[in-house]
């Protein structure tokens, strides 16, 4: 039957063990509860309303009190950003500003394993979201109570950029950003979800916005949520031969997450559970930064341009994408702008659809020849 719960989960599993080697096996997927929670029914989908941090953020059912605010920073470790190395860590500290406001500086290098510049001038522009998704998860643990052995799962991303301040000479600047937390809604004293939203300022220039709401399940929850899934990391997962790192806009074969399929402008997920950023602890479904990552490789395989430059990315996630049941990835082309190209994409596995993704990007301009 298929798995009709929450999205594939934007963030990792706490599970405390390291990665694995490539399409390897796995003892478990949970670790041992660190707290007693009650049990608690899967978050329901929150509202896709986008509040901008200029405006006030207003909490749901019970907002917390509003606390003093805090005028020394807060460090971000790996755990909270659950993250396995301190490199993949992009945020690097904050300090409230409200009860629903902070503000963040970040570091995004100009050299990274994965999050690598896309050419000779720009910096990866999937490192937003990635940042979105940490500083979520960050937030949610330090200021709104979710225990560390905390599911996450991220219903819905939008990021909107600038590509001409993503550039690689800026990379050694820090980058400030606000973050506004509305939505609350609570579960007793821990957090049950929330919408974040984000803008991304280096050296004072406006560089990217972004939302992005979560949802946590206790680990009690999410055993009954996925039961018969969880020992899904024990059994091998084939990998798939990849497209061409060129295609799929990567330097690397490792970090291809697209196979060929049947026909032109379709391809199958290819997961590799050895990856050491997209899969840095045993998991028992695909990680929903893999299903972004494949969007972003499909929109430029479709789309022709090298690089794609997205300036708007939106992405929304209806169901956990399982390891071992093939995933095919569809594409449709639009010119609904001029000089602009929003590639359409959209993830199905077993007859179901798991997630859908929009991409745009500016075409290059044509050079007329003087001949």
């Amino acid at each position: 039957m298929p798995q009709t719960g929450p999205l594939s989960a934007l963030t990792d599993d706490q599970t405390g063990r390291g990665g694995r080697p490539a399409n390897g096996t796995a003892t478990t997927v949970e670790n041992t509860p660190q707290t007693t929670v009650p049990p608690e029914a899967a978050p329901p989908r929150p509202t896709t309303g986008e509040p901008t941090p200029s405006a006030t953020a207003t909490a749901e059912a019970a907002p917390p009190a509003e606390a003093p605010k805090r005028h020394s920073h807060t460090t971000v470790t790996k755990e909270l950003a659950h993250r396995t190395t301190e490199t993949d860590v992009f945020p690097a500290r904050w300090v409230r500003i409200s009860g629903t406001r902070f503000r963040f500086t970040a570091h995004w290098p100009a050299a990274h394993p994965f999050f690598g510049p896309v050419d000779g001038r720009h910096q990866d522009p999937m490192v937003v979201g990635e940042t979105l998704r940490q500083a979520s998860m960050v937030l949610a643990h330090a200021e709104f109570g979710a225990p560390a052995d905390t599911h996450f799962v991220m219903w819905d991303l939008t990021v909107h950029v600038d590509p001409s301040a993503l550039l690689l000479a800026d990379a050694a600047e820090p980058v400030e950003f606000d973050v506004v937390c509305s939505e609350v809604r609570r579960r007793g004293r821990g957090l049950h979800s929330m919408r974040t939203t984000m803008e991304f300022r280096r050296a004072g220039r406006l560089v990217a916005r972004g939302t992005g709401s979560t949802g946590c399940t206790s680990p009690r929850a999410y055993r009954r949520l996925r039961a018969g899934r969880l020992n899904a990391p024990d059994t091998p997962v084939p990998l798939l031969p990849g497209i061409s790192p060129q295609t799929a806009g990567r330097t690397r074969a490792e970090d291809v997450v697209l196979a060929p399929a049947d026909r032109p402008g379709v391809w199958h997920l290819r997961v590799d559970t050895g990856h050491p950023v997209l899969f840095p602890r045993p998991n028992d479904h695909v990680p929903g930064m893999v299903l972004f990552e494949a969007a972003r490789q499909a929109a430029t395989a479709a789309s022709g341009l090298r690089p794609f430059l997205p300036i708007t990315m939106t992405a929304g996630f209806t169901r956990y994408a399982e390891l071992h049941s093939p995933c095919r990835i569809e594409t449709e082309i639009h010119d609904e702008r001029p000089g602009e190209v929003t590639v359409r994409v959209s993830g199905r596995q077993d007859g179901e659809p798991v997630f859908t993704a929009a991409l745009t990007a500016a075409r290059p301009a044509r050079v007329r020849s003087l001949s």
